[in-house]
């Protein structure tokens, strides 16, 4: 007889592409993931995984199996879906967001969310590299930025301003820059997960790309925020992360006559996949506690 539970595995290692990944989103063990597998293979009589040393693929029975698999594993999800009906949100949840912003944000709008519905399984993993929600298994993703993937349905939680700064001692010992032109004179500290085309503004004849002088390329926007602060050069940053230093001072907002492009916080998921009422009241939640305009901006 076929187990749920090795189904579930051999999908989960199908979609991650190894047992050890497979294993980290289901919460367990490799060796559990393994045994379900082999039990799986047993109770089949049939190889579904072709494993060496450097990868694992599948066979041509695992691929065939895989196709009415993906379909049987979805039980658990569909009790869920059941329960939520019955006005119970419950059941596993798997998000990606970026660091900065869920360390500064998400995480204070979601706590209360998880404690208002405690059957909610919730893995968070922060990582400002763009994931691929669908291949890597997310049920969504939270981001900041312009959309770039048409795979994926987009709900707007937030508008995000985002601000071109400098510290007063930087801006004291370099100057001001009062135009666009006067921008490529000056260092900048860029946020590498962007590109070069990272400061994008809106120009009378469309949109504008300013590549100044290279001061320091980094992957987290809070480490551009103290580099910033420090006085190594011009950033552009969001006011999620800028707020409060140009708040009290640390940064001031420097005027070029033009407006970086517009951009927004969203939550993504797979187009053709059905979200869950628990990822739907996640983000009608997310929306009213960020508000409009959001509640970070100076």
């Amino acid at each position: 007889m076929l187990k749920i539970e090795g189904i579930a595995a051999f999908v989960a290692v199908a979609e991650a592409g190894s047992i050890s990944e497979a294993a980290r989103r289901l919460r367990l063990s490799k060796s559990v993931i393994s045994e379900r597998v082999a039990d799986l293979e047993r109770s089949l009589n049939a190889t579904l995984l072709h494993r060496t040393t450097r990868k694992l693929t599948l066979t041509e029975d695992g691929i065939a199996f895989r196709e009415r698999a993906v379909r049987i594993s979805e039980v658990e999800a569909a009790a869920s879906d059941l329960a939520e009906r019955r006005g119970t949100l419950t059941g596993p949840l798997r998000i990606a967001a970026p660091v900065s912003f869920g360390r500064l944000h998400l995480g204070p709008a979601l706590y209360p969310f998880l404690a208002a519905h405690p059957e909610i399984e919730l893995t968070l993993d922060l990582d400002d590299r763009r994931v691929d929600v669908a291949s890597e298994g997310y049920d969504a993703i939270v981001r900041h930025g312009v959309i770039a993937d048409s795979r994926l349905v987009v709900w707007k939680l937030a508008k995000s301003r985002r601000l071109l700064v400098a510290s007063p001692d930087y801006l004291a010992g370099h100057g001001t820059p009062a135009s666009l032109a006067e921008l490529n004179d000056h260092r900048g500290i860029f946020y590498t997960n962007r590109g070069a085309a990272d400061w994008r503004f809106e120009g009378p004849t469309g949109s504008t790309v300013i590549r100044a002088r290279l001061a320091l390329r980094i992957n987290n926007g809070d480490m551009i925020h103290d580099a910033a602060v420090a006085g190594l050069g011009i950033a552009l940053l969001p006011t999620f992360i800028c707020g409060p230093a140009v708040r009290d001072g640390r940064l001031r907002e420097i005027d070029v006559g033009f407006r970086p492009e517009p951009e927004f916080i969203y939550m993504a998921h797979p187009e053709g996949r059905r979200p869950s009422a628990k990822l739907r009241a996640m983000a009608d939640h997310l929306k009213k506690a960020f508000g409009d305009p959001p509640h970070w901006d100076p």
